[in-house]
């Protein structure tokens, strides 16, 4: 495997990482009735209710009291 002949400068390194860097996820309102908007990942169900594209995806579970604490 080749070896570099010469070291690369701070500048040629910071360079190239610039592009290392996270991106937020994409959210997306939804359109499945709710009382209030929520904001869900795109191609996710609703976090509320559960559904997706009109039909039922997730059964919610709804938290009591007893299970928060």
């Amino acid at each position: 495997m080749p070896l570099p002949k010469r070291r690369h400068s701070n500048q040629r390194t910071r360079k190239r990482r610039t592009h290392y860097k996270l991106t937020l996820p994409e959210l997306a309102k939804t359109r499945c009735g709710c009382p209030t908007p929520q904001y869900r990942l795109a191609h996710h169900a609703c976090p509320v209710c559960g559904f997706y594209n009109g039909k039922l995806a997730v059964v919610v579970k709804v938290k009591t009291k007893a299970e928060e604490a």
